[in-house]
């Protein structure tokens, strides 16, 4: 198969480019250069195409869903096959923010009731969803951006939720104070490792535009919760990035024609088998970044030393929404600029595992049963990024991919 790597840079810097992508690329990806393209683009702009053989065949994506309605962003599956996915109050009319797959339909889960966004009874209610993880002892998680539309968030709003399958019946809720959950903060993806304390940790990213950005570690135990990396560097937009998506930049477009920056920071979220690292990286910005999560787990470390552990694990290709782990130690991570998701070898070369034109805007991604699942949203369509004008075209879709990845276990720890 070929994969391909695409860069896309102002027409002044097309002269000498050409050898030092091409050294760059062949450096970061396996494979042969077989092929080099230059093609002109809108904006003033030009798109540099190198084209790579490899020996790993790319999957061709199956369709598990056809989504007639709001757009998704999470998909978790149990170990019994059962698919759940979730809605985010954006703008579209929601009538329910978590569902379940069942006979090819989407229907409320836990209930019609649970998911009513009534602010005055935030606490006990599903306001906004942006993310829905089954756990490996097969609890379904929730988290609760409590944000409508992006809003700022008040207290009983952000706030994580884990349900039991078989009985559907809240187990854990813990609300987030103000200075964890920051008024905003958008509450966006979240994993899990069950093997620390005595009921497991849980890790999620703040990814808020207005926000410092930032990790939230949560002890599930006793339900305290604290911030770590706010403002770092590493998880905050890449300021020299601007996304390229479907060959067009992708801004804020305001009725009246005004272009400001799109920048979101921290976003995917993924653990090692290990439970030595953290892997996570900004949705505006296109490098990968671990953290020891020892140091990050104990809140008696200081900021500085956790810092001190953050790695720059390099450009991935493109940039990416959400990230995944399999039990190898392999890092799976979607590419929404390019319509395709990658895997991160352990050599630390990326394989392109999926393409497809069809794959607009792959979102969250969930490891199970010799499958990888993933949303595809036509998130770059949405009327913030034309003038008003909303340009998606349902259906949005579900895929999966066949893969020899198997889910890593973090509940039960390797030999450190």
């Amino acid at each position: 198969m070929f994969r391909s790597v695409v860069a896309y840079l102002p027409l002044g810097r097309r002269r000498g480019t050409h050898r030092n992508l091409q050294r760059h690329a062949s450096c970061h990806f396996a494979g042969r250069l077989e092929k080099m393209n230059a093609l002109h683009c809108p904006g003033g702009l030009f798109a540099l195409t190198l084209m790579f053989s490899s020996g790993l065949p790319a999957a061709t994506p199956e369709i598990v869903h056809q989504f007639l309605g709001p757009m998704p962003t999470g998909v978790t599956v149990s170990k019994a096959g059962r698919i759940f996915v979730n809605f985010p109050r954006w703008g579209d009319a929601v009538d329910f923010t978590v569902g379940e797959i069942r006979d090819g339909k989407v229907v409320p889960f836990p209930d019609a009731d649970l998911n009513q966004p009534e602010m005055a009874k935030q606490a006990d209610r599903l306001i906004s969803v942006q993310s829905v993880v089954v756990d490996p002892r097969d609890r379904l998680w929730i988290l609760d951006t409590g944000s409508i539309q992006f809003g700022k968030t008040t207290y009983g709003g952000p706030k994580l939720v884990g349900i039991g399958l078989g009985n559907k019946r809240i187990f854990k809720k813990i609300l987030f104070p103000a200075d964890v959950a920051l008024p905003t903060t958008y509450l966006n993806d979240v994993r899990f490792d069950l093997s620390r304390g005595s009921e497991g940790f849980a890790y999620i990213t703040d990814s808020g535009e207005q926000s410092p950005n930032g990790l939230i570690v949560v002890d599930l135990a006793s339900g305290k919760s604290w911030r770590r990396l706010s403002g770092h560097p590493s998880v905050k937009p890449d300021p020299a990035f601007t996304a390229v998506v479907e060959g067009q930049e992708l801004w804020n477009v305001a009725p009246s024609g005004k272009k400001t920056k799109w920048a979101l920071g921290s976003d995917g979220i993924a653990i090692d088998p290990a439970r030595r690292l953290l892997y996570y990286s900004p949705l505006s910005g296109r490098h990968l970044y671990s953290v020891n999560l020892d140091l990050l787990s104990d809140p008696r470390r200081t900021e500085a030393e956790v810092e001190k552990s953050v790695a720059d694990l390099g450009d991935k290709g493109g940039a990416s929404d959400g990230l995944e782990c399999d039990a190898e130690g392999r890092v799976y991570a979607s590419d929404y600029e390019h319509n395709l998701i990658r895997r991160r070898d352990r050599d630390g070369k990326w394989q392109t595992v999926a393409q497809d034109p069809r794959m607009l805007w792959p979102d969250t991604l969930s490891l199970v049963g010799g499958y990888l699942y993933f949303t595809c949203n036509q998130l770059e369509r949405q009327k913030q990024f034309h003038g008003g004008r909303d340009l998606r075209v349902q259906p949005y879709l579900l895929f999966r991919i066949p893969t020899d990845g198997q889910p890593a276990r973090p509940d039960q720890r390797s030999s450190r």
